[in-house]
């Protein structure tokens, strides 16, 4: 999304007084998109609430932050917009929503505000809220490392301290000045160092003896529109080679199942090639699967952490593309986070034009043959597993309760 200027809504004259909360009642909002911020921010409210048990929370959440004891003054979905071409479309409701916060949030004097991902909307907001004398952190570093490193510098401007995810940033933002800490990637407790192939066939029903194919074409409809064929094709393609494959595909959402299933219904000959759509489960399907062919995202790092061989694809909007690639807004050339925590290739990524079933099928087939990891490579998942490990909900609260105790 582009960066809107700071004048989109900002009154003339002097910020009103804050007034901060008791300090046995900190005050904090949260601005929240897409389900993994709320998931992130659901964590971090109980291990805040740990610390401070009469602490008030509001902003923007999903049902995971209002189960919590949030009070969600605008759902979640409402930042969940992607790409450039796409955000553009959606700007100036974006924009009117930012001038609301930035008003509804001044006029609730929290001692922290805290945006959760979603940095091209939350980091204009905190740096007109940091001016008006709020302490603000910024959960989820933007990806720094792929794109300009020089936002490391202007998002200081915006944050008191960012919570990092991944071990390697806190040196980046370090060498602009910037408060950073690493408090771990939540992903990473979630997964056994040795994942259990046969306990996740047995849950899903499928023997051991045959080879499985995962599919995860996204979760949005948008990447299911760019993918969703190519990722059904090359299943067509890897079923004539391997006539035993069995297939299963985990949709994020309901909307996303019912689109998955209308290009399945398009091709007549996939009836018979047992593709098995599933509600959600996406962890298992990996962890029971021989190979994933995944979108690239969050599901490139979750299969890693499953110790699965994987092909990581992506196709962006054209124009999306076309301006990435015009601006020189990429700073790397891998995309997908097993790479990019490595530091040199070591899964598949074909990207744009690469994208198409017959090369998808043919960097699939050899896994689907060996069915395991190669030596080398599991040796890399594991030491990047253990490189993620923290307890974000702990290491993030305080975090944020030592930035609250600053003066």
């Amino acid at each position: 999304m582009p960066h809107p200027s700071d004048r989109d809504g900002a009154s003339a004259g002097s910020p009103p007084p804050i007034t901060p909360a008791a300090a046995d009642a900190p005050r904090f909002v949260l601005v929240a998109g897409e389900s993994s911020g709320d998931l992130l921010g659901a964590d971090l409210i109980a291990g805040l609430r740990r610390i401070h048990p009469k602490a008030q929370f509001a902003g923007v959440g999903g049902p995971r932050m209002a189960a919590a004891g949030m009070d969600v003054w605008y759902p979640a979905e409402q930042l969940a917009v992607m790409g450039l071409a796409e955000v553009l479309r959606h700007l100036p409701r974006l924009l009117s929503l930012r001038r609301e916060l930035y008003k509804r949030t001044l006029s609730h004097s929290p001692d922290v505000f805290i945006g959760i991902d979603a940095p091209d909307f939350n980091l204009g907001l905190a740096r007109r809220l940091k001016r008006s004398g709020i302490r603000t952190a910024h959960y989820v570093s933007p990806s720094v490392w792929a794109w300009r490193e020089g936002r490391a510098a202007k998002l200081g401007r915006s944050a008191d301290r960012v919570l990092c995810l991944f071990p390697m940033e806190p040196a980046i933002f370090l060498r602009h000045g910037v408060d950073a800490r690493f408090v771990g990637h939540p992903l990473a407790r979630e997964f056994p160092i040795e994942p259990d192939q046969h306990a996740a066939r047995a849950s899903l029903g499928i023997a051991i003896e045959v080879p499985v194919l995962a599919l995860l074409p996204g979760s949005r409809l948008g990447e299911i529109e760019r993918l969703g064929r190519d990722f059904l094709d090359t299943a067509m393609l890897l079923k004539l080679q391997f006539p035993d494959l069995q297939i299963v595909a985990p949709m994020a959402t309901p909307a996303c199942a019912r689109a998955f299933r209308q290009l399945m219904d398009s091709r007549p000959a996939l009836t018979n090639a047992g593709i098995h759509l599933l509600d959600g489960n996406a962890r298992v399907a990996m962890i029971a699967a021989d190979a994933v062919l995944l979108a690239s995202g969050t599901a490139a790092l979750e299969a890693m952490l499953a110790k699965r061989p994987m092909v990581v694809a992506y196709r962006l909007a054209r124009l999306t593309y076309w301006l990435v690639k015009a601006l020189g807004l990429m700073r790397t050339e891998v995309y997908s986070l097993p790479n990019i925590l490595a530091g040199h290739t070591i899964v598949p990524e074909l990207m744009q034009d690469d994208c198409k079933p017959s090369a998808l099928a043919a960097a699939l087939a050899p896994a689907l043959r060996r069915r395991a990891l190669e030596a080398d490579t599991l040796a890399e998942f594991v030491r990047l597993h253990r490189s993620l490990l923290g307890d974000p909900a702990h290491d993030a609260a305080h975090a944020v309760v030592d930035l609250l105790n600053r003066r």
